[in-house]
């Protein structure tokens, strides 16, 4: 059995990270910002494609953030970043989608983003903010491209229902 050297596995982490970030429409410096991982281990499997993060894990890379216990990142067949899914204690995303946009943040017990489709699931005592606007339930779905977001009060392999809450703020209306 071979081991990969530290460079391959940077350079996978470092790879895997820069597509999340290039797809996403986020701040224009983020995708040439510099990658930091932080965690307590980490578990390369190359002809499964995937890395498992696990302790404490951190991942940032401009205005993007993944949090969880553990960070599990996979790759499609033709070698291209296909999910992230952080778990934990309430594992955390967020991302600022533009300048003149506030940070979108999420928490759930399970967080799956799905690079292609620009989507993120959060599972499981689930919350979003974004701008004033807040959504919790058992489910959240939320469609970085188009801002749209679907909720549920239960989520598959999840006991009991989690109603859906909703808190909206009213458009701020320039005083005259």
């Amino acid at each position: 059995m071979t081991r990969p050297t530290l460079a391959a596995l940077l350079g996978l982490t470092l790879a895997m990270l820069t597509l999340v970030t290039s797809q996403a429409q986020a701040l224009e410096g983020d995708a040439s910002a510099p990658i930091q991982v932080e965690a307590d281990r980490l578990d390369l499997d190359d002809r499964a494609g995937t890395a498992v993060y696990q302790g404490n894990v951190r991942i940032q890379q401009g205005s993007m953030l993944l949090t969880g216990a553990r960070v599990e990142i996979r790759r499609n067949d033709a070698g291209q970043l296909s999910q992230a899914i952080a778990t934990g204690q309430r594992a955390y995303i967020e991302q600022q989608p533009a300048p003149d946009e506030s940070v979108v943040r999420g928490w759930g017990q399970r967080i799956v983003y799905h690079v292609a489709e620009r989507r993120m699931e959060l599972i499981d005592q689930a919350e979003l903010h974004r701008g004033g606007d807040t959504f919790n339930g058992g489910y959240l779905e939320y469609f970085l491209d188009r801002r749209v977001v679907q909720a549920r009060s239960a989520a598959e392999g999840v006991e009991g229902n989690q109603r859906v809450r909703m808190t909206l703020e009213p458009e701020k209306q320039d005083s005259q």
